[in-house]
């Protein structure tokens, strides 16, 4: 079954007895009427998956905001957008194979949430670059004196290495530097033009600091990187694969 097809749609494991928010609503249009199932210890929160469901941004938003206003009241194991299971039976089937492993890791969650730091070059840096790198400041000068394709594209090709290279290097030091403010981190994937892309997990109470930290070494390496940090998120990126559950569907 796949993430559009109709079943029942997997938003988060909880431990047992924790509440829902007020008013809160899953995906869909009209959005789907929240209900939680339970097995033993645990719970999952749970919804009819509407048809032809798609990564609308709307969506996208309700299931994320969901999962951080259950995070409010305890730990959750998040799933990600688009896990649909083919009805409530497996779900429960899956808590109580789980269980213990489910339990682990919201016990290690608790408290916690999630911030992802992505490091990209820094966009307006050609002058101190070429302040600091001797290789392009005569690839500009040559290109100035005899103008052209191919020295344009050499100039241009030695502009953005040495620029994706610099990044770099912050990068390392930036992770090196907000690492110890976390309880771990993790790599994410790759994504095109970030030279770092890495999620903390982060006490609640420690992640507003966590965050201006972050903004601070931007301030710190701006001519060499841009660093995007984003959160409070839920922690996607420390369920591990054994603890994720295996539903038919996902995304």
């Amino acid at each position: 079954m796949s993430a559009a097809t109709e079943g029942v749609y997997v938003y988060a494991i909880l431990r047992a007895a924790t509440a829902l928010p007020k008013d809160a609503v899953g995906v869909g249009s009209p959005p789907a009427v929240l209900r939680v199932i339970r097995q033993g210890l645990l719970e999952a929160v749970v919804s009819d998956a509407p048809p032809k469901l798609r990564a609308r941004r709307r969506d996208l938003l309700a299931h994320q905001d969901l999962l951080m206003r259950l995070s409010d009241d305890g730990p959750v194991l998040p799933m990600r957008f688009g896990m649909v299971a083919a009805d409530e039976q497996s779900v429960l089937a899956q808590l109580a194979a789980g269980e213990s492993g489910y339990a682990a890791v919201l016990d290690r969650l608790a408290g916690r949430i999630e911030i992802n730091v992505k490091v990209l070059p820094a966009q307006n840096a050609l002058e101190a670059l070429v302040a600091e790198d001797k290789g392009v400041r005569q690839l500009r000068a040559a290109a100035r004196r005899t103008p052209g394709y191919e020295a344009s594209l050499r100039l241009g090709e030695a502009i953005a290495g040495a620029l994706t290279r610099r990044a770099a290097t912050a990068g390392q030091r930036i992770l090196r530097e907000l690492a110890p403010a976390a309880r771990a981190s993790v790599p994410g994937p790759e994504v095109q033009g970030c030279v770092l892309n890495e999620s903390f997990l982060v006490d609640r109470a420690e992640s507003e600091a966590f965050l201006l930290r972050a903004q601070s070494l931007g301030a710190e390496f701006r001519e060499h990187a841009e660093i995007r940090p984003a959160g409070p998120l839920p922690c996607y990126s420390f369920v591990s694969a054994e603890a994720r559950p295996v539903l038919v569907g996902g995304k």
